[in-house]
C-alpha cells in the first residue's frame, strides 16, 4: 500500500495529489493500492480514497500497513515513517505554489535524503520514477537521539 500524506498545516498541496492520480490513470499505479490524508488541499483526489484528516490512531494504522510512504517534508510524517521502517519519499512543499510561507521543507528533505534515511523528490514529474527506484533501494535504520540528549543533559546537570 501507498500512504500519502500532506500534514495538518493550513495549506494545500494540490501539486501531489493530483500527480498521484496522474500515475494512476496513466496506470503506473495501482489505484486500489492507495490512500491519502489531504489536509488542506483544495484538490479532491479522483482516482484513489482519502481523508482529510486522520487521529493519531489511523495516522499510525496507515503508516503501519503501507509499503511505501509519500509525504511532505514535515519531520513528523518522515520521522513517523523512518521509524517503522517504511521507504519515505519526501517531496517538499514549495512556497512558489503558496504550499508553505517558505521553502524550509527543501533542507528538511535534503538532510534525511543525505542521510539515507528516505528518497527526496523536488520535481513532482519525477514520482512516478521515485516509486519504482525506491522499491529496490535499502535506507539506513533509523535511530533516535533522544536518549543520547537526556543523557547528556542529566551528565550536565549533576555536575553543576
Amino acid at each position: 500500500m501507498i500512504f500519502i500524506t500532506v500534514g495538518s498545516q493550513k495549506f494545500q498541496f494540490n501539486r501531489l495529489l493530483k500527480e498521484v492520480d496522474n500515475l494512476i490513470e496513466e496506470k503506473k499505479i495501482n489505484r486500489n493500492e492507495v490512500f491519502a490524508q489531504i489536509g488542506y488541499s483544495t484538490y479532491n483526489p479522483r482516482f484513489y480514497p482519502y481523508k482529510m484528516f486522520l487521529d493519531k490512531d489511523e495516522f499510525i494504522d496507515f503508516i503501519g500497513k503501507s509499503e511505501l510512504i509519500i509525504t511532505h517534508g514535515g519531520t513528523g510524517s518522515i520521522i513517523n515513517g523512518v521509524k517503522k521502517e517504511k521507504k519515505v519519499i519526501g517531496v517538499p512543499r514549495s512556497v512558489d505554489y503558496q504550499e508553505h510561507v517558505d521553502n524550509h521543507q527543501y533542507e528538511i528533505v535534503e538532510q534525511f535524503t543525505n542521510s539515507n534515511l528516505i528518497y527526496g523528490v523536488t520535481d513532482v514529474s519525477k514520482l512516478g520514477s521515485a516509486i519504482v527506484k525506491v522499491k529496490a533501494m535499502s535506507f539506513e535504520k533509523y535511530e533516535s537521539n533522544t536518549n543520547n540528549i537526556i543523557n547528556l543533559l542529566e551528565e550536565y546537570l549533576n555536575r553543576n
